[in-house]
């Protein structure tokens, strides 16, 4: 398959071009069979002539190609509607009658505060030319009206608030919110990725618009993206100062598949400064070795590396209720456990030349051994919670 996308170095176009461009290199297993032979990235700075050769060759258009914040508002309708004819008219040359998909907009409902949106009468415009080129070629075409966007690569300052926020969080600059308790529709890039892939298989997802309002219908009009996410402006900046602390809390915050906060936890991500990539950790250094905590997680407890110097011994405790891992990565180590009241020792030799996971189980007393003379005994340790100093559940017993 020939893929043309317009408007290919935007937001959209540049994570659309990426994935396709991962199908046809064989990177992206998830498609298993789907095959792209070539994609042709159209911009507007690509000159005419390329449109031309792209438009007879093409098996499907993705149209992105739009004009979002121009000087002049009479910009909007040259930009939205008058590509969109260029685009089409060209096709028709060519008697190419490959589906079509254009990037409309939530504001082309022309309801509510969108009602004196020139933008909206522009993408309104684009989708009844698509619609009538539909009535007179045949012509699959599939309108997609996106609500407010976020994901890596989104330019801010510019159409998204999210960004802007991403950005300025991520850079400790000032941003502002009149009214936390709006609310918006936010899609996430990858989410859109994966519906505009769909549509070129042809499983696009198809509906109806009563305003805003999405009803799903198989041989619908117009199309749609599934997975959208509702959430007030305040909810999104707190989520991001949460974020931004996490450095010095080690605190990764709770992200489920699929949720907002962890789609946004990689949008705000893709923002940091070089500065901001790497961060020192707190190293508890004495003549043993050292223990420092790598991440604390919500409701998870937390993982710290462990290392000891040859001979020495680390642990000699238990606990009531706490369990850990212990993982050696390097070294050669021996660790023990006893149970409280038994004389029973468990012994687990490990090695960062065969890794393995060893539990600590709660009412064992353990301990962990460096038995090299020469070489560091390096130690992966999970703990099923965040240490509490005012109840830190430890007893001292040598196994």
């Amino acid at each position: 398959m020939k893929i043309l996308v317009t408007g290919a170095k935007g937001f959209v176009g540049r994570n659309l071009c990426a994935e396709l461009n991962n199908i046809k290199e064989g990177k992206a297993r998830c498609y298993r069979d789907f095959k792209v032979d070539d994609i042709y990235e159209y911009d507007i700075d690509s000159k005419p002539e390329e449109l031309y050769a792209f438009c007879q060759d093409c098996d499907f258009v993705f149209n992105l190609a739009g004009v979002n914040r121009p000087k002049e508002q009479s910009e909007f309708m040259e930009g939205n509607f008058g590509f969109a004819s260029t685009l089409l008219d060209t096709l028709k040359k060519h008697n190419n009658h490959c589906p079509v998909m254009l990037s409309s907009s939530q504001q082309a409902s022309l309801t509510g505060r969108f009602g004196n949106s020139e933008y909206g009468r522009s993408k309104k415009a684009g989708e009844e030319l698509f619609l009538k080129y539909q009535d007179e070629t045949g012509a699959k075409v599939l309108i997609y009206r996106f609500p407010n966007l976020f994901g890596k690569w989104c330019r801010p300052n510019y159409n998204s608030a999210v960004a802007t926020f991403c950005n300025n969080i991520a850079n400790d600059l000032p941003i502002t919110v009149n009214d936390p308790s709006v609310e918006l529709e936010l899609l996430y890039i990858d989410d859109l990725v994966a519906e505009m892939i769909a549509a070129l298989q042809g499983k696009e997802h198809r509906c109806d618009f009563d305003g805003l309002g999405v009803f799903p219908l198989e041989k619908g009009k117009y199309c749609y993206c599934p997975v959208t996410h509702h959430i007030k402006l305040g909810e999104i900046v707190d989520l991001l100062y949460r974020f931004a602390e996490q450095p010095k809390t080690l605190m990764i915050p709770e992200i489920p598949e699929g949720s907002f906060a962890k789609k946004l936890y990689s949008t705000y991500l893709s923002y940091l400064p070089k500065e901001k990539v790497a961060y020192p950790l707190k190293m508890n250094v004495d003549d043993r070795g050292s223990f420092t905590e790598l991440v604390h997680l919500a409701n998870c407890g937390q993982v710290s590396i462990n290392i000891s110097k040859p001979g020495i011994t680390k642990g000699q405790h238990w606990h009531h209720s706490k369990w850990e891992l212990f993982i050696v990565v390097k070294g050669h180590g021996l660790i023990q456990e006893r149970k409280e009241g038994s004389d029973e020792v468990f012994e687990f030799e490990v090695s960062g030349d065969n890794i393995q996971t060893v539990h600590m189980l709660p009412g064992y007393t353990h301990n962990i051994i460096n038995l090299s003379d020469t070489e560091d005994l390096v130690t992966v340790m999970y703990c099923n919670e965040v240490f509490n100093p005012n109840k830190p559940d430890t007893y001292f017993d040598p196994v």
